[in-house]
């Protein structure tokens, strides 16, 4: 197979080598018909400070063959989470995930239709809508959950603005233990719109309730934790509920929803309003996306809920059906009055994290919990026996916990990552103090075996650093 040209030296009737529709002649009579010299005089707007000038110099085409092995040799490069004893942990999770979400996903009345657009057309999509709310619901102990989002960092700010919105207050009070990434999106998603953001401060890991005074005052409109946290560590979500719900704020909490299969629900806890990151409901890492965010509320805030919420109907003939029973999103109702500017949801997504609990039911998510929380302890305790290993913080933890190395901890990372072993995030990009310091995260998946194999390879890598 030789290589395709792409210049105009094909016949001037025949279309263009490779991938282009049109001829050289089709070309020609188009800007002959909008009055212009030729293809160059479209460009003559552009300064010339911005062209380019020379074309680039570019290797010679290549045929697909060629440039599948190209792709294959570049891919080959890439050392997958899944080839590797993998503690990574901090949004995104290595959970195992039943081959029947997949082969449910793939079906092409799911696959091809995965956004209700036309309502009546999709019953068999709106129907699975309607059942991953009602998970949802009963997951969070909430009242009401709309048809998904994009993940759950977008969730989160979603429902700062909710909160605003229901209170008609301006200041969002974030706990300094949130995932620093879900706070910059909160914070891109407010700014400009005239509200106050402040910080709950944290010791040992968690916020203490008992200081939280100086933040939660009248303008309050929500105090937003992370339970787990960005550490790990579990917050006291009553005692929070209790002091922001004094101020007349809301109290918003992001969950975990695999530990919600060991730990209380955000609803029993006081929240308001509980979203949550939906990847470790049989979503698989890839790269970061496409994942799934979680939002739910009390029923008296159901119409502050953005997107859109599934209802179940009955029709003339008495016949069950499913609608789009409420969609305060700007593409349906007067701009103005949308609660968000959101434009879809992840249904495919959704209908992943369906599926996944509907595989594994309650009994399930309780055992894969309590074996995240059983192997995570077991490691804390086997790494923390190393000689100038540290566990970070006292506090509670369920799946990820943080220790401390007596050297720096990036370099030994990526040096048991060279050797197969992703032992966990290292905290030196996220704060200064945090040199030292190792995010570790334990799910189902990791044997007894890989288990062992970390501590050995922390342990050698610790002895090799003291040489």
């Amino acid at each position: 197979m030789s290589p395709q040209r792409t210049d105009d030296s094909a016949a001037p009737d025949s279309p263009a080598p490779g991938y282009i529709p049109h001829t050289p002649a089709d070309r020609r009579a188009m800007v002959s018909a909008i009055g212009a010299p030729d293809e160059e005089a479209l460009l003559a707007d552009i300064p010339a400070a911005l062209q380019a000038g020379a074309a680039p110099s570019l290797p010679p085409a290549c045929s697909e063959l060629e440039l599948q092995r190209l792709f294959d040799g570049w891919a080959d490069q890439n050392r997958p989470a899944g080839s590797m004893i993998s503690l990574l942990g901090a949004g995104a999770y290595d959970h195992a995930i039943p081959s029947v979400v997949g082969h449910v996903l793939n079906r092409s009345e799911f696959y091809t239709a995965y956004t209700p657009y036309q309502a009546e057309m999709s019953q068999g999509l709106l129907q699975a809508i309607y059942e991953y709310q009602t998970m949802i619901c009963e997951l969070m102990a909430m009242d009401v959950a709309n048809a998904s989002m994009y993940d759950g960092a977008s969730a989160l700010a979603e429902a700062a603005l909710m909160a605003m919105r229901v209170t008609k207050r301006s200041t969002i009070v974030l706990a300094e233990t949130l995932h620093p990434h879900y706070r910059r999106v909160v914070e891109t998603y407010l700014q400009g719109l005239s509200c106050t953001l402040k910080t709950a401060p944290a010791a040992g890991g968690i916020v203490d309730p008992a200081a939280l005074s100086g933040q939660l005052d009248a303008s309050c409109a929500a105090l937003i934790v992370q339970h787990p946290n960005f550490f790990g560590c579990l917050e006291e979500v009553e005692a929070l509920a209790a002091a922001v719900h004094a101020a007349g704020g809301l109290l918003v909490v992001m969950a975990d929803p695999v530990s919600l299969g060991l730990l209380a629900p955000p609803g029993q806890c006081g929240a308001d309003i509980a979203v949550g990151e939906g990847q470790p409901l049989g979503i698989p890492m890839n790269f970061g996306g496409p994942y799934l965010g979680l939002l739910a509320a009390r029923q008296a805030f159901m119409r502050q809920l953005p997107g859109r919420i599934v209802g179940a109907t009955v029709d003339g003939a008495g016949r069950r059906g499913y609608c789009l029973t409420l969609q305060a999103r700007e593409q349906h109702i007067r701009r103005e009055r949308a609660t968000s500017n959101i434009c879809t949801n992840q249904a495919l997504t959704a209908l992943a994290a369906t599926v996944h609990l509907a595989a594994l039911g309650p009994g399930g998510l309780h055992e894969a919990a309590v074996q995240c929380w059983d192997k995570a302890h077991f490691l804390q305790r086997a790494l923390t026996a190393l000689p100038g290993v540290r566990a970070a913080h006292a506090a509670p933890f369920f799946k990820e916990f943080v220790i401390t190395l007596p050297v720096e901890s990036e370099p030994i990372a990526r040096q048991l990552a060279n050797d197969g072993v992703l032992l966990g995030l290292s905290l030196a990009p996220y704060g200064a103090g945090m040199e030292k310091a190792l995010l570790c995260c334990v799910t189902e998946k990791r044997t007894r075996a890989e288990l062992d194999r970390c501590v050995e390879a922390l342990a050698g890598a610790l002895a090799s650093n003291r040489r």
